[in-house]
């Protein structure tokens, strides 16, 4: 999203810079009124080829290209707005993020600072989920590909620009390749797809090609009407993007065309074309593009961690402010730091000196994540305070299975030299009961309670169904419970709500209700068979917010917000109960419900006093799981000691 100085200064691509980075802005800010406002990216991509191909085809056809000062010019036009950014985001999270906030912070600002982030991002999520919002430095996704592109692009010119039938091919080529593989991924793997360097190619060399049109003029030259009709062509492509293009579309794919082809028409067009000199070359159009780079660093880094610290979508002035306060960090930035910087003397130092605090914050981020936060800051112990555990799968160990790179867990209770009773299975829904189990085990009891847990996330543990990784857990679970003959009760506890209505839970599996069924049937039956009671923990109350029960120092509220409506409750909940109320009662199945004692009527508890109750939006909390075994302490009595035991 950056350019270089270019000896032919068109003020129309800094009018484009503007429309695109607003429109970038716009989604950010208010996400359901620019719903596409994300492509603006790809009108960068354009700008960003297309500059910086000419100055490097330009710079070889005089013999005067340098490497050294290419990557020299692009250090100083890159690290002084993003080191500022990079700098003011760990000031911020030093003094309002929690311990694990500040982790991702410093595992982020390193591969911010590498131009990694694309790799980093998109091993942990995809770009549209509710956690995009929590990372600060997601947007630095974008310009990771830029400088990856930009890594091996110059050297590809230089060996092939004096053989212009190979320069074309390359171009030509990896245009092709990168665009189909992008078609091809996108509905395979969306994420990668996303932010993967090799499907996004293509999208740079679209204004490599329009920069090669340049330098080499083509012996058509068209004509002044010919450059309106394009010009027209592109405004009409990226409305016509930003009016059709949404988040659940697949994408980029086909549809990144829109904008591409729209910015490929409107530079093609030239300065003299009507919109080009009407519209795009407007002085407040130029100012905004002028600041584009910094105003597109500072202006995410302000709504994420608003969004953070309020644990909600901040108030629309909230926003409005946050989009405000960039547009004057990023003309300060402009002003006092990057022009100072790239122009004038001492060009040697200046690189010199950015390179090393570039690496210093990479640094500082690396030993933030290292340190797992730096969980003493006053910040961080807010929640400590609040008694709100990050640790919820207490007992963890990785010796159930061998799979690798899988989350185990397991919990042998209140006697583990002793063989156990009780077996508790399920996905992290079913671990995340085992802070309850490991309370209810510790009171005294007239008939021993000896537990142990086996637990994989994402897997509903039922036998037959599930990835690979998901079948070699449960299949250990069931050879387990069938060789140990004092295992007189199993308990199985999961996401049933998101297995039963057949969500896509796993990115390589998905279930339909059906299914599901059959193999929720079979596993009470195969347990059953083996002279093993049954029970079944229902899913929790899902909706709660813990981290807005945390009143943190920068917080703008400072009321309470976190309490969960039952009404929201019971609609996450779904229509699974039904099913299992019918046949489970006919199948002699008890059941445990949290709700009953977490809800009333009107809201269910996310808080107990100071205490939070849960870990996220669905897990519980240590101190979770031991209110809810002391308040349903009797009726677990009841459940696990039923007549006759």
């Amino acid at each position: 999203m950056t350019g270089l100085s270019h000896p032919k200064y068109r003020p129309d691509i800094d009018g484009l810079r503007a429309v695109a980075v607003l429109s970038v802005l716009g989604f950010h800010a208010f996400p359901s009124l620019f719903q596409a406002g994300f492509i603006g990216v790809d009108i960068f991509f354009v700008i960003s080829g297309y500059l910086i191909s000419s100055i490097i085809f330009e710079k070889l056809d005089h013999g005067s290209f340098s490497f050294a000062q290419f990557y020299g010019r692009r250090i100083k036009r890159i690290f002084p707005a993003l080191t500022a950014v990079l700098l003011s985001c760990l000031v911020f999270g030093w003094f309002g993020l929690l311990a694990d906030e500040f982790k991702q912070l410093g595992k982020h600002m390193l591969a911010g600072a590498g131009f990694v982030s694309n790799f980093v991002l998109w091993q942990e999520s995809g770009y549209f989920n509710n956690a995009a919002e929590t990372k600060p430095l997601l947007h630095l996704w974008s310009l990771a590909i830029e400088e990856q592109f930009y890594i091996f692009w110059p050297l590809l010119v230089w060996l092939t620009w004096k053989r212009k039938a190979l320069f074309l091919t390359l171009c030509f080529g990896l245009l092709i390749v990168s665009f189909a593989f992008n078609v091809h991924q996108v509905r395979i793997d969306p994420t990668a797809t996303f932010y993967s360097p090799g499907s996004r190619a293509w999208e740079l060399l679209v204004g490599v090609l329009l920069a090669y049109s340049r330098v080499r003029p083509l012996t058509w030259q068209a004509t002044a009407r010919q450059l309106n009709i394009a010009s027209t062509l592109g405004l009409l492509l990226i409305a016509m993007g930003l009016y059709k293009i949404d988040k659940n579309r697949p994408y980029p794919g086909s549809w990144a065309l829109l904008p591409e082809l729209g910015a490929f028409c409107l530079i093609f067009a030239g300065p003299a074309a009507w919109f080009n000199r009407l519209v795009l070359s407007n002085r407040l159009l130029v100012w905004v593009g002028l600041i584009s780079f910094p105003l597109y660093l500072w202006h995410w880094p302000l709504l994420s961690m608003a969004r953070i610290v309020e644990s909600e979508t901040p108030a629309p002035e909230f926003r409005v402010a946050a989009m405000a306060l960039s547009v004057l960090l990023a003309w300060m930035t402009y002003r006092f730091l990057e022009k100072p910087i790239r122009w004038g003397e001492n060009s040697r130092f200046k690189i010199t000196t950015l390179c090393v605090l570039m690496t210093i914050l990479g640094g500082v981020g690396y030993l933030s994540f290292q340190q797992k936060g730096f969980p003493d800051r006053a910040a961080a112990k807010v929640a400590t305070i609040n008694s709100w555990e990050n640790d919820t799968f207490a007992g963890t160990c990785n010796s159930l299975t061998h799979g690798p790179n899988q989350d185990d867990w397991c919990n042998t209770g209140n006697a583990p030299t002793q063989p156990p009773t009780h077996i508790l299975i399920g996905d992290s829904i079913g671990n995340a009961y085992a802070p309850m189990l490991q309370a209810y085990a510790q009171q005294d009891h007239a008939q021993p309670f000896i537990f142990r847990q086996y637990g994989r996330g994402a897997c509903p543990a039922l036998l037959g169904i599930g990835p690979a990784h998901c079948q070699e857990l449960t299949d250990a679970a069931a050879t387990f419970i069938k060789r140990t003959p004092s295992v007189h009760t199993v308990i199985l506890a999961s996401n049933w709500p998101l297995y039963y209505n057949g969500s896509n839970w796993d990115i390589k599996s998905t279930i339909n209700g059906a299914q599901f069924k059959a193999a929720f049937e079979k596993t009470i039956a195969h347990y059953q068979g083996l002279g093993k009671r049954v029970l079944v923990f229902l899913a929790p109350p899902v909706g709660a917010n813990p981290r807005a029960c945390v009143v943190r120092p920068l917080r703008l509220t400072k009321e309470n917000n976190c309490n969960l409506a039952r009404a929201e409750a019971g609609n996450n909940d779904g229509d699974y109960r039904s099913y299992f109320t019918s046949y489970l009662k006919n199948n002699n199945v008890a059941t445990f419900d949290p709700f009953s004692y977490l809800c009333d009527n009107q809201q269910c508890k996310t808080t107990d006093g100071i205490h939070i109750l849960y870990l996220d939006h669905e897990h519980f909390s240590l101190f979770g799981g031991q209110f809810l075994a002391q308040q349903a302490h009797p009726d677990l009595h009841k459940l696990f000691n039923p007549a006759g035991r």
